[in-house]
């Protein structure tokens, strides 16, 4: 009979009768320690020093213990927890014990035994008492993870402090069964943690078929690193779940056994940079800071990273409702309490808005993410597009110019450049437009006091942003495929939307007007590549030519209109350096001001007309590089 279905009932009892069930453990041992004490010392069982000094010492430590070990808080603590603390605690209380007995044989004047029985004692007490908690905690814990319990076979990947911690905590939980650790570490192999033994990663294909997961525990490994044992475990077919983030856990926003299936966010793009904290706090920190397209996907980024330098005032404009309402409370729940939170629901083209919005609030820095992105979309809403990412543009251009704001930023994308579609060709008038005020701002005298520092920062995707592949391949694989690539060999740059806003913020820093920064995107992504990672990271298989039984088909549907086959980030100029290793200054051709404010006149009555031939020619003459969508040959 299994040893959980003999004592189980002792864990069904009330609180009250396991207490009492506890405290009767703890005189029998009290007693028991009380004579093997003498036993050990005198080498018999009733040697008649016991019969003399040992009987009083039997009923004064039950008398003295038991209410000692009440009062100090011995039976209030939970037994499946029990750890190395509480042994620390036992031994303190029955050394306290100890010379509580001592003290009590020299104030009655009793018989007291030798000195040594008295270490011996406290060395029994601690032992026993110590023994049966953690006796009772293993049983507990066995119980939990008895085998009539499913249990997931698990290796864990890191023999270090994460790992071991991991291990203690699926140990307490029950769930998982540990069969082994595995490590890069020579000098680990052959050793073992609490009797699971420390093996090489070669092992793992002598024992893939006895474990059902490997769980990743090393949270500061690096994207290069994570990739290529990623690689190796895909190649056996094994799904690897992974502890969360440094920042997470010593957060506190996770726990170490907060597994998680390893995501492509995990494995796409360059090691963490750290930002500069100087450059991040600068002109933020007790300013009154506005950002135009907050519900956005980077938008609301850059709420969530600049409320943390403590601006004095944030202003969140965003057109749609659900978008304002979503980022307000995310950041209240921040707990953001030392910024004021503006949330304003209106459009960045609605200029007698932003007139009155930018007098009341005598605004100080702009980040201007408002834009509509999605090139299909746009290309089949020309007028549309232009309407907002243009004159949205614009008419806040005007009005920090004529309330003297301290710094404009305007988001751009890399599909400005050279662009094959209307979106990209209305991001790059709008830069044109940042680059005019800004040369307009440099004519005004004691320029470094009074005007406006415009700056624009360019750059590529941004991982799970709203309309990026990731999102669409996630969701497609969810409904069991097929995934719809545009093109085989189709390639893109990625970036996280954190390390994205944190560049943007740093860039803003290093602006010196009529800037055009640019963000390094670290190697390009061939999305066919991207697309086949995801499958395997959800554990399941492409399906092709070479695997007809596979899981998940990829599709080549042909480039979408305006859509190229890769994306680039300069225009003809060559880049500089900056303070910051990821962010560089280039310094491209513009159009004069005059020329452009009467281009954008005709461009305005178009649109405002819908006449969208009309206003695509104006386009293309503003942007020349712009050539209108052809199909490639293939």
């Amino acid at each position: 009979m299994n040893l959980h279905l003999d004592i189980s009932w002792f864990f069904a009892l009330s609180y009250r009768s396991r207490r009492f069930v506890l405290i009767s453990l703890d005189i029998f041992l009290l007693l028991l320690a009380v004579w093997f004490s003498f036993w050990l010392r005198l080498a018999e069982p009733f040697h008649p020093l016991f019969l003399t000094s040992g009987i009083w010492v039997l009923i004064f430590s039950v008398l003295i213990g038991i209410p000692l070990y009440s009062y100090t808080g011995q039976y209030l603590s939970l037994t499946r927890y029990v750890g190395s603390f509480v042994f620390y605690q036992l031994a303190f209380r029955n050394g306290l014990l100890v010379l509580c007995l001592f003290s009590v044989g020299n104030i009655f004047n009793l018989p007291l035994p030798p000195r040594s029985s008295w270490i011996l004692l406290w060395l029994l007490l601690t032992v026993f008492t110590g023994s049966i908690r953690f006796v009772l905690r293993d049983i507990l814990l066995s119980i939990r993870s008895s085998p009539s319990k499913l249990q997931l076979r698990v290796v864990i990947y890191g023999a270090g402090e994460a790992g071991a911690q991991l291990a203690a905590a699926l140990h307490l939980a029950g769930n998982h069964q540990i069969v082994a650790f595995l490590d890069d570490d020579s000098n680990l192999w052959g050793r073992s943690i609490n009797g699971i033994p420390i093996q090489a990663p070669q092992t793992i294909t002598e024992i893939k078929s006895s474990i059902d997961q490997i769980l990743l525990a090393i949270p500061s490994l690096g994207k290069r690193e994570r990739r290529s044992i990623i690689a190796q475990f895909q190649q056996q077919s094994l799904p690897v779940l992974s502890i969360p983030s440094v920042d997470d856990l010593t957060s506190g926003r996770a726990r170490i056994d907060s597994l998680h299936p390893v995501s492509i966010e995990d494995l796409l793009g360059r090691d963490v940079v750290s930002p500069n904290l100087s450059l991040l706090s600068y002109e933020i920190t007790d300013s009154v800071v506005c950002v135009t397209g907050a519900g956005g996907s980077i938008g609301s980024e850059l709420c969530v990273q600049l409320v943390k330098f403590n601006p004095k005032c944030l202003l969140l404009l965003e057109r749609s409702e659900p978008s304002l309402y979503a980022i307000e409370q995310k950041l209240l729940s921040l707990g953001c309490k030392k910024v004021n939170l503006v949330p304003v629901l209106g459009s960045a083209c609605d200029i007698i808005m932003l007139n009155k919005l930018f007098a009341d609030f005598s605004i100080d820095v702009v980040f201007h993410a408002a834009a509509y992105k999605h090139v299909p979309l746009v290309e089949s809403n020309p007028v549309s597009g232009i309407s907002n990412n243009v004159f949205s543009t614009l008419s806040l251009c005007n009005v920090c110019a004529k309330f003297s704001v301290r710094r404009f930023v305007l988001i751009s994308s890399d599909k400005a450049v050279r662009p094959t579609n209307v979106m990209g060709a209305t991001k790059r008038v709008a830069e044109l437009i940042v680059q005019a005020f800004a040369q307009e701002a440099s004519c005004i005298d004691d320029f470094e006091l009074s005007s406006t520092r415009f700056a624009i920062v360019r750059f590529g995707n941004v991982l799970a942003s709203s309309g990026s592949v990731v999102p669409l391949f996630r969701s497609q694989i969810a409904s069991g495929g097929p995934i719809t690539v545009t093109h085989p060999e189709i390639i893109r740059y990625f970036m996280t939307i954190p390390e994205a806003a944190q560049l943007v913020i740093q860039a803003s820093a290093l602006a010196k007007g009529g800037d055009l920064f640019l963000l390094d995107m670290g190697e390009p992504v061939r999305i066919t590549d991207l697309a086949v990672q995801m499958i395997l990271l959800s554990g399941l298989s492409v399906r092709d030519g070479s695997n007809p039984d596979g899981d998940i088909e990829i599709i080549f549907t042909g480039l979408r209109p305006g859509e190229k086959l890769y994306e680039e980030l300069l225009i003809d100029a060559k880049s500089e350096v900056t303070e910051h290793p990821l962010i560089f200054r280039a310094n491209e051709k513009s159009i004069s001001p005059n020329a452009l404010w009467s281009s954008l006149d005709s461009l305005e009555s178009s649109v405002q007309n819908q006449r969208s031939d009309e206003a695509l020619a104006i386009l293309s003459e503003l942007v020349p590089e712009w050539e209108r969508y052809k199909l490639p040959v293939s």
